[in-house]
This record gives structure tokens, C-alpha cells and sequence, in this order.
């Protein structure tokens, strides 16, 4: 059996070559430990020249496209391309992150500046408004927004004299900005007479509201206030690109290569022309300087640094060199020495040392080279070319051995033999060349086999066989060096293969993600040795996997860098190193190899390693490397929560009625009933899907969930009150520290959470517009003041809020798997940590974002329960498998064994800890969890007298746990709530069907019972006098969807779901008689009245079958409806029976033959009603008490049984949770005024938003048939 967890070993970024210079300016900085920073690619470097070592920050995921350095010199502000780009600030001296900000721009962000103290951080989009913000930084706040500019902005800068301004510069424009409040507003430059309109590429602010700035044409514009003043002309021969103010004055470089130096009233000091110097060359052009004491500190756009000494500035150090702009194809690495190749779109071929870290030669050629190779002695390098040629050159000296130009399309891999005899070249016309070595490059032979480009080949070891892939991702075999095709695949079993760095084959066939295109992995290289594959892809991921890799969806580590497509990677000579090149960024990343033993020792080293070496999240395989789920949580990581039609969806359904009720609306409609309905009571409780919602509060009451109710039930008076501000299903609860507040998250598109008090049950603060779907986990901080909540979108969002002011503080997405748990760290709340579906991560807050890491253990287990300690840095959570996690820090400390399968919740308390089960045992613990103090096992047998229902089952599974009062609280999966008292005796309280649709109710003639039945396959009796409890239950052999009481309430009808019923006695519910005469589901059961000597069954398929039940014998049929049946009613003598169909027929039958008969039936539709939500899904059953004092009814899925009480108009009270008036207001209300109807049947949506603004149906103009005309008739 293949291995497929991820190797042991890994990689470490060691060295990046290069500096991005194009299309960026003023990228390039000293930090106050003289340290240099700048960017490349998608990694932050901090790059000491004195030890010649770098630094990284890794915390961008795509190109870095903008730097600005804190006045302090210390924190670095970067900002990247992409979709959602964000910014983030880092400290240059540990290359962690400080904050996050985003949410704010699109495309990217194309400058940064900070304010003079540090405090504001601004920032320009690429968007096509150009925005301009204004952050708080270290809150991740946005103080001030405004358009920026119709046109680019190129540079922006605070003037560091005046309070609250700021200046900006574009393309043909200037604008000078002041923040007032929250308001961003700007003037525009006004160029007048003293200089032409041009674009401004940068600037830097002086005192007394002067302001200088560099133009396109080379001069330079000094602006007081917003006027131009004057112009230094011919500053620099074309464009100035960057403006550094210092101490000393100000430092300019431009394209014309030149540095020049100015005093504080920008009177010139001197020129340096990189140009003229010994590394100048023809073209070079400056895009950023940095001007510190005696040093200068230039980047040029082809990617090189150089540092300037004042003193000395005839000789400029190149201290940094990488390819100029242009894709990065080539690689190729020395078979001896620790030395690499690479070859560019920039036409260069260069040698860079992997020992010293430095560029030791270049060529330049006349093409675009594409691929290179290094003979097995190491004497030449051959170069493939994007025109079809290639190139041999000698290494020692980069002289050309010879240049031959066989095929027109490019050369796209090209590899020599092992024994050094020949070359193999491969191209994009289908086809590889064979030359031999010796004979100067003769073509020795040619392969022919592929139908599309070369894209990687591979040598045999004995140099007879080669391999190669092709585009359309076929992999073929030659004989060697004939290039005969090898079509037995017998002979191949055999072969030893030099090195792999093909895509395809068996060896590798792991290294493929789901879905993914033939050309997404560029590049892979193995090395035997270590048996471990590195692979290159077109998302800027390198991973390592074990080799070989053979079965898919193996585990990897991977590590982020490149911001674009990595096209190619290999190992140097020993194996130390990894190299990979950009392709966009034309960079040369050198990672160091960390063998397995040593992986272990360097745990404890720099801090930036947990950022680097992520261990693989998108590792889709199947659970075969997993232990085997519990059926339970199985269960729930499927639910979706995704509805059809959300409850936000109802007024555009309604609008589209309101027209349909226009037409009936001329006939007289009565008046809404004038009594009301008030909720009562509610027998039900969440437990099925949800953990830890059920909580005592400070008055001792307890809250919970139920439907799209928050319940707070009064266990000393045995009633409830309701909050009702949700419209659809709650699926999780937190309580405030002080216990007077609750937060609720429920299901919808764009779901809701809302805090409420308990008391009066009003709503505090409402929180929408971040999570889609649904909220499945809340938490309060310790002070109260914030609330983090996790959605149940596909990335499962975390938001953390501030929620009195509805204000979200940071967000992040979570995870692809589902997550359980989110608890915000007690004593730092900054920190906080997210359990679920295997997966247990560490988060701390860094200003509009969360920085998580995973916590190490060596199998990540899933996580159901999790509470912090009795430190800030202990955290206990609870598996699947029935352990505890201990953990400090970030770091698994030990397990212990606390249950039976998953512990589903856990409660800390002052001193210990309290935990729960799906083996239906609640434990206490003492505070480090070494010793079990005691144990309750939930059973009927101690079930103390004054319970108000029965249990179901003895230990049943345990889903939320709270102490208070003296007491344990815990809710069950069966949608019980049982308090349990610390000396052994333990009260039901509440309880309600378990999962599964609940649809049969019936209520007693003339009792104040009723009985209601459910697909959990249960029956249950249930008193609605003030005791509230339930009295009876029994388990059925299926589920059942009706039932009815006798007219003398003795027995007791219920149908079931596989088309049998029963009939039971009703006190004692065991059977007295049963059949089963029809297949389908039995949908609607009823007794005649008076006597109740007949019983009608009806089922799903369409049939509704008379019995008679004094002699158990079925009497009659009723047949010819079209649909299956959904209600049935007796007239009062019992000789008649009214049926209702899912065709929305109305059908009546004699009874006991169930003869048709037609019988004139009234019209009226469109009544006025009064309406109350409760429940959350659909209703499916109500039914008055024999005295009409109280209605109940049951939800489907929600699984609750309501319990309403009617109010007549004398006694009803509005309150809070009374009914809407019905929608539907008619047009008897005395009329309107014509205008009057108009205007409110408008409906104010913008035009451009709704999707088909005119109807596209008929066919267009030209492709209509031509009428015939006379003639042709």
C-alpha cells in the first residue's frame, strides 16, 4: 500500500534572486537597522548587506506591487494585485504580520504612504475609480474613502508639515486632498501658464505648502499650495520615475539612469549617471532611490540594486541582480558544482552561485531562451530558443560551440544523455532531434511520435531509452538514438530511469489535484535519494511529495512564494537545494532542503517557519487515510442548511400574487378575525445538529433554541417567553459573560445574528452582510464586547464584531471542512481558535484580518468541542474519537481518554472542567483533566419524580453541557433538556420529537391531550393543561405522518410510512388491532363521528380505504382522485366523507362504499388572516383543543410541537410577538386615488440592476424569413 501522508521533510526559502522593478516605483527602502527592503514577486524581503543574509515575509498571496516604510523605519506597509488584494503591515525585524487591512479595494493596490507619527496609513486602488483610503491601521479601520481619479495615480504622499493633508499624482494630474471627519475631499492642481499638463510620476512634500513633484518630460514642478509656482527644467533628460526626501534634501532618479542629489530648496548638489560607471550599460533606467546619510540606494527597472556612497559615487555596488521583465522559462543546474542556470524572454543566459548567493556570469544571446541543459561533464550548456534554434556554448567562458536551427517552432525541453553522447532536443513541432555530442552536434536521429508539443523528456541510465510527454498529455517511449517509437511496453519494464522529471506516469501519478488541466503542473524533479518529488504548478505553489507518488490525491506540504505560474523546478547536484523560477515574475527562488531528522530539530527556530511551511489544506483525497467518521458527525457535515427559496424571497413571491389578487379583488372579502393568537408553550429543543446552545442565565432561567425561536424557559413555573426576531431555523447560541444577553445565528442567504436580551426580550443589535447560507458558531469575548462568528459558506468565513456597534472588526476565511467551535481567547482577545471537521487552528487578530496557523499534531484529528484553560495559552478540545486534546500554545501536549466515542461538549469552570458525550455520560474533571472526579450517566432508572416527560433511551447522546445554580444542564440529540443535580438525581425539564420530519397531530375530544407522531418513529402524548409535559411515548416499527383520536378518546389511529396503520388504546398505547393493505404512505386517518364506527385511510397512492372498526373489516373504496391525498373530512351524520388531493381537487364519496358524488361547491378565495411566525419551516399540522382554548401545531423539520393560546377580543394585549395583518390589503378600503395606486405599484429597483431589462424573446431582424413576395409566390 503506497504511502500517502506528506514526507517528513521540507523545504526553507533560502535565498531570492532579484528585485521587481518594472511597472513599480519607490519600492525601495532602508529600515532602521540598515537593513535593505524591498519586494519580488509575492514575498516581503529584508535583505542585510553586511552578513549578506535575507529575511522573508510570506504573508501575500499574489505579486507585491507596492512598499511604504513607518516613519519609525521598523514596520513595512506592502500591497498586492488580485481579485480581493489586500495590504498587510509587517515588522521588518521578526517578518511577522501587525495587521491586515482589507475589504477596500479591487484589482490591487497601487501606492501606500504613512502619515508623519505612523498613525494612518493611505492607500490607492487599481480599481477604475482609483479609490483612495484612508486606514487606521492598527484597527484594520477605514477612516476616510473617496474616487482617487478617472485616470492612474502613480504616487501619493501626506504632507508631513500639514495636519491632514495629502497629495496625489496621475496621469495628467495633480490633486491635493484634505481629510476632515470621515471626508476626503480634493483640489485639483492648477497648471496655468508656468508649465504644460502633463502626467506627474512623483512627489515629496516640503514646508510652508510647497510641494515638488517629477514629470513625464523631465523637469521638475514646485507647487505652492495647488498652484504651479515654477519649473526646474531638464532635471533629468526624460521621465523622473522616483523622489526620496531626506534630512539632507531630496534624491531624484529617472529613466534617463541618472541620480541626482538636491538641498532642502532643491538647489542641485550633484549627478551620479549609473550609465557612465563600471556595472552601467546602455538603457538603464531608475525606478526607485533611497537617500540615507552617505548612502543611495537605487533600483533599476531591470531588476538590479545598487548602493551609491556619496563620497565615492564613481563606483556604485551591484548588490542585487535577477532577469529583466520577460517570462523566466529556463533551468538548468551544474552536474558538479553548486551553481545554477537560468535563461530568459530578456535573451540573457546566467550562472548564479548557490553557495555565495550572487550572479557570477551572463551572455546575452539574440533570442528568447526557452530551456537549458548542462552536459554530464559539465563542460557545455546547451540553450533551447523560442525561435526553433538552439545553442551550445562553453561553460568556462560562455564561447559558442555551435548554433543550429532545425525547426521553426520553439524549443521547449532539451536534455543530455547520462553517458554524455547525446543531446535530445525537443521542440513545439511535435517532434525531439538526437545529436551527437562528439561529432559537433550531427543529428543522429528523430522522434516522431507525439501529435502535440514537447514538454518534458527523460534518459534511461544505460542512455537507450527516452521518454517523453507531450501537450495533450500522452507519454510515449523511443529507442535511443535511432528514435524508433517503443510500442511493446514489455521491454520498458526494466528500465532504470536517470532522473524524473516528467508529469506523467505511474510514479507520479498522485501529484495531480482533482480537476485539474494536463498543462497545470509545469515542472517536477525527483530526487532517489531522499525518495521525495517537488512539483512546480501554474498557482504559485511548490509542493513536495513523497516519491514515488502513485496513488492520487497524496498529501503534500506546500510552500507559497511566486505569485504567478512556477514553470520550472529542479534539485542542485546534492540535493541540498531546490530551485524554482517564475515564469511572470522572472524571479530565482533557492529553497533549502530539510532532511527528516533534521525537521525535528529546527522546530524551535526563527518564527517565520510557521508561515512558511504550511502543511498542505487542499489535499482532496477521499477519507482512506482517515479513521472511519462517526455516523453522527457524518450525519451533520452533510447537512447544508441550503434552502430553495429564502425567507428574503417572500416579498418579490408576494408581489408577484399581489397582481393575481387584483382581479379577485372585486369581490366583497370579510374582515381578519378579530381574536388572536399568542405562542404559549413550545415542547422541542435543538439538539440534533447543535452543540453547546443551552445555558442558564443570571435570573436562573434557561435559554436555548428551538425552530426560529430563542426560548427562555422558567423552570420553576414551568413556562416560557419567546424572542422571535428570526425568520428561519437558529442553529447555534452564546451567552454573554454576565449572562443577560444572548447571541443567535440563523439560516439564510444573507444570514443574520442577533443579540437580545432576556429579560424583555428586545433585540440589542442585529449583524448581517457577512455570512452566506447560515451561522453555525458564536462566542463572546471575556469583557463581552465582542462576538466572533464562523458562516457556512464554502470557505466557512470568520468574522470577529464589535457588536454594540454593528461594526466587523477582521474577517478571514476558515476552512474548506466544516467547523463546530469558535472560542475567542478569555484573557487576550485578540486570539482565538476554530475546531472542526479535521482541523483545529490557531488565530490571533492583526487589524482587518486573523492570522491562523494549525495546530501541530501528527494526525489532525476532528475537533467537536473546544474551551481555553486556566492560562491564556492552554486550550482543551474534545475528537471524534472520544479523547481530550491537550494543548499549549499551538503545540499538542498529550490526550487523555475522557469517552466513548465524540465528546460533543465541554463547559471550564472555575476549577476543573465538565465534559459530554455521545456514550451519554456527563464527567467532571479536575483542572489539568488527570483525574475524573465523577461521573452521571443519563438513565431513566434515575429520573427523579418530578420530571416533566420520559426518556427515551438510557444514555442518550449529550450535545450541550452548562453549570449554574448548583445544577449540570445538558441537552440531548433526542431534544431533551435534563438538569441534573450534583448529588445523582436528574429532572427532564423540556422535551420534543427528534430529527425527522414531524406531521401527524391530533388532539383529544375532550381532553386537554393531544398526540402527535414523527418520522423519528416515534408516538407521543402530550398534555396542554398548565403542566406542559409529555405523557406517554412509544416507538413504532416506522415512521408515521397522521393520526387521530376515537370520538370517545379510548383509541388511538396512526398511519404509517409504509402504508400500514394502527389502531392503539389511547391510555395505554399498545395495540389493538393493525393492517396493511396499501404500499404508498398513509397520509390523512379519521373516524367518523359520533359513534366513530367507521375509520378513513388515506393514502399516497391515491386511495382512500373505509374500515369498519367494530368488526375490523375493510367496507369500502374511494377511488378517482388524480393525486395522492391530503386531508379528509366526515360531515357531521358521518354518511359523508370530503377529500382534498395534492391536484388541489376537492372530491366527495359516500360512505361506508365510498361512492363519487358532485355536490355545488362555493367560491371565495383571498381572505383577509392574521399571521405568526414561530416555526421555521414549513407547518404541517394544526388542530384546536376540544374547547378551542388553545391551538397546536407542528413543523416539519423543525420538529416542534407549538402550543398557542387563543385570545378573544376582549382579553388580547398587542405585544411584541402578536401577528402581522395579513399582506394582502384589498382595494374595498374605500379605494384610492388613481395616482395614488400608481405610485405604489412602482417598485424602485434599478433598471440596470434587474437582468433582462426589455423581454429578448421573437427573432432578431436578420434572421427573420423574408415574406415571400409576389413573384416568387
Amino acid at each position: 500500500m503506497a504511502d500517502r501522508t506528506a514526507p517528513n521533510c521540507r523545504l526553507r526559502l533560502e535565498w531570492v534572486y532579484g528585485y521587481r522593478g518594472h511597472q513599480c516605483r519607490n519600492n525601495l527602502y532602508y529600515t532602521a537597522a540598515k537593513e535593505i527592503v524591498y519586494f519580488v514577486a509575492g514575498v516581503g524581503v529584508v535583505y542585510n548587506t553586511r552578513e549578506h543574509k535575507q529575511k522573508f515575509y510570506l504573508g501575500h498571496n499574489d505579486d507585491i506591487i507596492s512598499l511604504a516604510l513607518h516613519p519609525e523605519r521598523v514596520l513595512v506597509a506592502t500591497g498586492q494585485v488580485g481579485k480581493e488584494p489586500y495590504i498587510c503591515v509587517w515588522d521588518s525585524y521578526t517578518v511577522q504580520t501587525v495587521s491586515i487591512l482589507k475589504d477596500m479595494h479591487t484589482h490591487g493596490i497601487a501606492c501606500l504612504a504613512f502619515d508623519l507619527d505612523g498613525q494612518c496609513l493611505v492607500s490607492v486602488g487599481l480599481d477604475s475609480k482609483n479609490t483612495i483610503c484612508v486606514w487606521d491601521w492598527r484597527q484594520g479601520k477605514v477612516l476616510a474613502a473617496a474616487p482617487g481619479h478617472t485616470d492612474r495615480i502613480f504616487d501619493i504622499s501626506w504632507d508631513l508639515y500639514q495636519q491632514s493633508k495629502l497629495v496625489s499624482c496621475g496621469v495628467k494630474h495633480i490633486k491635493f486632498w484634505s481629510l476632515c471627519g470621515n471626508a476626503l475631499t480634493p483640489k485639483r492642481g492648477v497648471f496655468g501658464k508656468t508649465g504644460d499638463l502633463q502626467t506627474i510620476l512623483c512627489l515629496a512634500c516640503a514646508r510652508d505648502e510647497i510641494t515638488y513633484s517629477g514629470a513625464l518630460n523631465g523637469d521638475i514642478y514646485v507647487w505652492k499650495g495647488i498652484s504651479l509656482m515654477r519649473t526646474v527644467q531638464g532635471a533629468h533628460g526624460s521621465g523622473i520615475f522616483s523622489m526620496n526626501a531626506c534630512e539632507e534634501g531630496f534624491a531624484t532618479g529617472g529613466r534617463d539612469g541618472c541620480i541626482r542629489l538636491w538641498d532642502l530648496n532643491f538647489k542641485p548638489i550633484t549627478v551620479i549617471d549609473l550609465r557612465e560607471t563600471d556595472q552601467g550599460y546602455k538603457g538603464l533606467s531608475v525606478r526607485s532611490v533611497c537617500w540615507r546619510g552617505d548612502h543611495i540606494l537605487v533600483g533599476t527597472q531591470d531588476s538590479e540594486i545598487f548602493e551609491v556612497v556619496v563620497h565615492d559615487r564613481t563606483k556604485p555596488f551591484l548588490i542585487m541582480q535577477g532577469h529583466c521583465e520577460g517570462e523566466l522559462w529556463a533551468l538548468a543546474v551544474h552536474p558538479t558544482k553548486p551553481l545554477a542556470m537560468t535563461g530568459s524572454d530578456d535573451c540573457s543566459v546566467r550562472i548564479w552561485s548557490l553557495v555565495d548567493h550572487a550572479l557570477i556570469a551572463r551572455c546575452n544571446m539574440e533570442e528568447p531562451i526557452r530551456c537549458a541543459a548542462v552536459s554530464t561533464d559539465g563542460i557545455h550548456l546547451a540553450l533551447g530558443m523560442k525561435d526553433g534554434s538552439f545553442t551550445v556554448l562553453r561553460v568556462r567562458d560562455m564561447t559558442e560551440v555551435v548554433h543550429i536551427k532545425d525547426r521553426k517552432e520553439a524549443i521547449h525541453e532539451l536534455k543530455y544523455s547520462p553517458d554524455g553522447a547525446h543531446l535530445a532536443v525537443g521542440s513545439n513541432d511535435n517532434s525531439v532531434d538526437i545529436y551527437g555530442v562528439v561529432q559537433r552536434y550531427k543529428k543522429a536521429g528523430e522522434c516522431v511520435g507525439s501529435s502535440s508539443f514537447i514538454t518534458h523528456m527523460d534518459w534511461s541510465t544505460d542512455s537507450k531509452y527516452l521518454q517523453t510527454n507531450d501537450g495533450n498529455g500522452r507519454r510515449l517511449f523511443y529507442r535511443m538514438p535511432s528514435g524508433k517509437e517503443v510500442t511493446n511496453r514489455e521491454e520498458l519494464k526494466l528500465v532504470q530511469w536517470s532522473s524524473w522529471t516528467c508529469v506523467l506516469g505511474p510514479e507520479v501519478n498522485g501529484i495531480w489535484p482533482k480537476y485539474s488541466d494536463i498543462n497545470d503542473i509545469n515542472s517536477v524533479d525527483a530526487n532517489f535519494n531522499s525518495q521525495v518529488l517537488v512539483t512546480a504548478d501554474d498557482y504559485g505553489l511548490v509542493k513536495l511529495f513523497r516519491y514515488p507518488c502513485v496513488r492520487k490525491g497524496a498529501k503534500f506540504k506546500k510552500y507559497l512564494g511566486h505569485s504567478a505560474h512556477i514553470t520550472n523546478v529542479r534539485w542542485s547536484h546534492d540535493y541540498q537545494w531546490v530551485i524554482t523560477i517564475g515564469g511572470a515574475d522572472h524571479s530565482v527562488f533557492q529553497w533549502k532542503f530539510v532532511p527528516e531528522r533534521k525537521s525535528k530539530e529546527t522546530l524551535h527556530i526563527a518564527p517565520q517557519e510557521t508561515l512558511v511551511d504550511s502543511h498542505s489544506e487542499e489535499s482532496d483525497s477521499d477519507q482512506s487515510d482517515v479513521p472511519e467518521m462517526d455516523s453522527e458527525i457524518e450525519q451533520e457535515t452533510q447537512l447544508t442548511y441550503r434552502r430553495r427559496v429564502y425567507k428574503e424571497d417572500l416579498p418579490q413571491l408576494k408581489e408577484q400574487c399581489k397582481e393575481k389578487h387584483r382581479a379577485m379583488a372585486m369581490k366583497k372579502r370579510e374582515r381578519a378575525p378579530a381574536s388572536g393568537l399568542r405562542l404559549h408553550f413550545i415542547h422541542g429543543y435543538r439538539g440534533y445538529d447543535c452543540r453547546s446552545n443551552l445555558f442558564y442565565t443570571q435570573t436562573g432561567e434557561i435559554v436555548y433554541h428551538v425552530a426560529a425561536v430563542g426560548v427562555v424557559y422558567n423552570r420553576q413555573q414551568n413556562t416560557q417567553r419567546f424572542y422571535l426576531g428570526h425568520d428561519d431555523d437558529i442553529l447555534c447560541l452564546a451567552i454573554h459573560p454576565v449572562k443577560d444577553y444572548v447571541a443567535t445565528g440563523q439560516v439564510g442567504r444573507d444570514s443574520s445574528i442577533h443579540i437580545w436580551e432576556t429579560e424583555f426580550l428586545k433585540p440589542l443589535s442585529v449583524l448581517k452582510g457577512f455570512h452566506q447560507f447560515g451561522v453555525c458558531a458564536l462566542d463572546f469575548s471575556a469583557d463581552g464586547k465582542r462576538l466572533a462568528s464562523v458562516g457556512l459558506d464554502d470557505n466557512h468565513t470568520i468574522v470577529l464584531w464589535e457588536w454594540r456597534k454593528g461594526e466587523k472588526l477582521s474577517t478571514i476565511r476558515g476552512s474548506k471542512d466544516k467547523m463546530f467551535v469558535i472560542k475567542i481567547n478569555p484573557y487576550m482577545p485578540d486570539k482565538l481558535i476554530t475546531a472542526g471537521v479535521k482541523h483545529m487552528k490557531f488565530w490571533h487578530r492583526a487589524g482587518g484580518g486573523l492570522i491562523g496557523k494549525k495546530g501541530s499534531m501528527g494526525k489532525t484529528e476532528t475537533m467537536m468541542s473546544a474551551v481555553y484553560g486556566w492560562t491564556e495559552e492552554m486550550v482543551f478540545s474534545g475528537t471524534c474519537t472520544g479523547d481530550i486534546c491537550i494543548w499549549r500554545d499551538m503545540f499538542l501536549v498529550k490526550t487523555v481518554k475522557a469517552h466513548d466515542g465524540p465528546v460533543f461538549s465541554m463547559h471550564a469552570l472555575e476549577k476543573g472542567f465538565v465534559t459530554g458525550g455521545k456514550d451519554g455520560i456527563v464527567a467532571l474533571w479536575d483542572d489539568t483533566f488527570e483525574r475524573c472526579l465523577k461521573t452521571y450517566a443519563i438513565k431513566r432508572a434515575v429520573l427523579a419524580p418530578g420530571s416533566k416527560g420520559l426518556l427515551l433511551e438510557d444514555n442518550p447522546s449529550i450535545r450541550a453541557i452548562s453549570l449554574g445554580h448548583g445544577h449540570i444542564l445538558v441537552g440531548t440529540k433526542n431534544g431533551e433538556i435534563l438538569e441534573v443535580d450534583k448529588n445523582g438525581p436528574i429532572t427532564l425539564l423540556v422535551q420534543g420529537h427528534m430529527e425527522g420530519e414531524v406531521w401527524g397531530l391530533a388532539t383529544h375530544p375532550h381532553l386537554p391531550l393531544c398526540a402527535t407522531v414523527s418520522d423519528d418513529k416515534t408516538l407521543r402524548i402530550w398534555d396542554l393543561s398548565p403542566s406542559h409535559c409529555m405523557l406517554a411515548v412509544r416507538k413504532l416499527k416506522k415512521g408515521g405522518r397522521c393520526c387521530c383520536f376515537s370520538p370517545d378518546g379510548k383509541a388511538l389511529a396512526v398511519g404509517l410510512n409504509d402504508g400500514s396503520f394502527l389502531i392503539v388504546n389511547a391510555d395505554t398505547l399498545e395495540d389493538l388491532v393493525s393492517f396493511h393493505h396499501r404500499k404508498d404512505i398513509i397520509s390523512e386517518i379519521r373516524f367518523s363521528p359520533v359513534t366513530g364506527k367507521y375509520l378513513a385511510v388515506a393514502s399516497g397512492d391515491s386511495f382512500v380505504d373505509i374500515y369498519n372498526v367494530m368488526n375490523s373489516k375493510r367496507v369500502g373504496v374511494c377511488k378517482g382522485s388524480m393525486n395522492y391525498i391530503t386531508h379528509l373530512d366526515w360531515d357531521k351524520r358521518g354518511k359523508l366523507l370530503q377529500v382534498n388531493t395534492s391536484a388541489k381537487e376537492q372530491l366527495f364519496f359516500e360512505a361506508p362504499r365510498g361512492k363519487k358524488q358532485t355536490l355545488n361547491r362555493q367560491e371565495g378565495k383571498y381572505a383577509k388572516f392574521k399571521r405568526y411566525m414561530a416555526h421555521s419551516t414549513h407547518v404541517t399540522n394544526v388542530r384546536w383543543s376540544h374547547d378551542d382554548s388553545l391551538l397546536a401545531s407542528v413543523g416539519g423539520s423543525d420538529t416542534c410541537l407549538m402550543i398557542w393560546s387563543h385570545e378573544t377580543e376582549g382579553r388580547r394585549e398587542a405585544r411584541q410577538c402578536d401577528s402581522e395583518e395579513s399582506d394582502i390589503e384589498s382595494e374595498d378600503d374605500g379605494g384610492y386615488d388613481s395616482d395614488v395606486t400608481r405610485e405604489n405599484e412602482i417598485i424602485y429597483v434599478i433598471k440596470a440592476l434587474s437582468t433582462n431589462v426589455r423581454p429578448m424573446t421573437g427573432v432578431k431582424p436578420h434572421l427573420q424569413q423574408k415574406e415571400p413576395s409576389v413573384d416568387e409566390r
